[in-house]
């Protein structure tokens, strides 16, 4: 899978290269420097919370829970560091191809005139998913080392439609506006 998804980056790549798209580094903005500060925050945070939990938590826990909150999969303790092993590789990951706007998809098409504003905005919504993803597995961190302290075996029905918010809002605002932005 990690073959496909690396061969489909470089067609992509290829791609953009082929469109002459241009290579503008967009200047990051006051909140765009906020973003990324919250998101070494967040990140700092999941550990301190994993670090926390993993003294206190008992030798199984939950390991996953279906779409009503309920366990449905124990493991051992130390599976607990996996959000917080995932969230740093994603945050370097992310924060790495977020140098390179020039080769992601946009709805519209790039030319040099509205290439730093189509730029601009895609690289602040990778800002706020890099950290929607970090607020979303600290959740499920503290969750999941709350339901294995207390041995409820549950963290909450309401926890799924919270991370859709979180994943889905984002990339919605950011497909509005790029689609308004072409209009004007």
């Amino acid at each position: 899978m990690l073959c496909v998804t690396l061969r489909s980056l470089v067609k992509h790549c290829v791609r953009a290269r082929m469109e002459k798209r241009p290579k503008i580094k967009p200047e990051p903005t006051a909140l765009d420097r906020l973003l990324e500060m919250a998101g070494y925050a967040m990140l700092a945070f999941i550990w301190i919370v994993t670090l926390y939990f993993y003294r206190k938590l008992p030798e199984t826990i939950p390991t996953h829970f279906n779409a009503t909150g309920t366990a449905d999969d124990y493991g051992s303790k130390s599976s607990v560091f996996l959000l917080p092993v995932l969230g740093t590789v994603l945050f370097i990951g992310i924060s790495i191809l977020n140098r390179f706007p020039h080769i992601f998809n946009y709805p519209v098409k790039i030319t040099p005139e509205n290439a730093l504003r189509q730029y601009t905005m895609a690289t602040r919504m990778i800002r706020v998913l890099k950290l929607s993803v970090l607020i979303v597995f600290t959740l499920i961190t503290w969750l999941t080392g709350h339901a294995a302290i207390n041995q409820t075996g549950s963290i909450g029905a309401w926890l799924m439609p919270v991370v859709l918010i979180f994943f889905f809002a984002p990339l919605a605002y950011y497909i509005v506006k790029s689609f308004r932005d072409k209009k004007n």
